[in-house]
């Protein structure tokens, strides 16, 4: 535990005090949950199970659903959890390595959507070398330095709340633990810590951000020499990342990119981008796929009868 810490443990605010709220809230977010979970496992099963889903779009589409699953089961559990409980209790350690998987997946995802910016780049802007560029070992190569860009950027978190001193007050206003309301509770000045962590969080999703609408806008602009298909079809796929990308990471430009201040509109931009975005990705990257949304009719053909809701509710015919 950090230098001079006497805390063992956080209680948290959550987002309302009001019990008939929190019961309204208890249904909405295990139904949200239930949801990004079912939906994100069907892309992963789906890309697995289907062999025209073999190119490296579908990889990292696979991967990016994996992160989305995990990175929900890190938060929405404790919060749906909460929501029916008076005292919301979470250990020092707990509220760390909450702290630490959502950073890891959070920066992960980053990374891949990077990636599949430059999936995109290189299949309509090189099209006759997009096999040889984007070849398997090319694909495991960017995977890993993702998850390498996702864990230094959550051990940077971690290791400068672990070194805090939390001497006294212990209660924290948000339904989770993140950098900031953390920050707000240590015994010591966390100004120059605070700069830290917007370079270190912040400035990245300000960079990247304007990095992926720039390859975009490049990437629409090439569109010019494609063939009137060609451009519905690159269209749909930009359209659907593009989409993803601005729900991601807006919220966490206006979260990460500022000085440490905690808004009354933090906790309800945080559900935006913990809650809501995993439940969204599956739904954008399936509504604007056909090649997705047929893989999935071949595979509920397969199914038992007892599967097939499940999968109905993300195949649009």
């Amino acid at each position: 535990m950090g230098q001079s810490n006497n805390v063992t443990e956080f209680f948290l605010l959550g987002l309302t005090q009001d019990p008939m709220g929190q019961k309204a809230l208890f249904v909405m977010f295990l139904l949200l949950y239930l949801m990004t979970i079912m939906g994100n496992l069907l892309i992963v099963v789906t890309v697995i199970a289907s062999p025209s889903l073999g190119s490296p779009m579908y990889f990292f589409l696979a991967c990016l659903s994996f992160l989305d699953t995990v990175y929900s089961t890190a938060i929405s559990p404790k919060l749906i959890i909460d929501l029916l409980c008076d005292k919301k209790v979470i250990s020092f350690t707990a509220c760390l390595s909450q702290l630490f998987i959502e950073h890891l997946f959070g920066g992960t995802e980053i990374v891949i959507l990077v990636v599949m910016a430059y999936d995109r780049y290189v299949a309509i802007c090189k099209p006759l070398h997009y096999l040889t560029i984007m070849n398997r070992r090319v694909c495991i190569t960017l995977l890993v330095f993702a998850w390498i860009g996702g864990f230094t950027h959550s051990l940077i978190q971690i290791l400068f709340v672990y070194n805090l001193p939390f001497c006294g007050p212990n209660v924290i206003d948000h339904f989770m633990c993140d950098m900031s309301p953390l920050l707000e509770l240590a015994c010591t000045d966390t100004y120059f810590i605070g700069l830290t962590l917007i370079a270190n969080g912040g400035a990245m999703c300000i960079v990247v951000f304007i990095l992926l609408i720039v390859s975009y806008i490049i990437i629409l602009n090439s569109l010019k020499t494609h063939t009137q298909e060609g451009r519905r079809k690159a269209l749909s796929t930009c359209s659907s990342h593009i989409t993803v990308v601005v729900c991601f990471f807006v919220p966490c430009i206006f979260m990460y990119a500022r000085p440490v201040y905690n808004f009354s509109t933090d906790k309800f931009i945080t559900v935006f981008y913990t809650v809501v975005t995993p439940l969204l990705n599956p739904l954008i990257y399936t509504l604007r796929n056909s090649e997705m949304k047929n893989s999935m009719e071949k595979l509920w053909c397969k199914m038992p009868n007892t599967n097939r809701i499940v999968l109905s509710c993300y195949t649009i015919h």
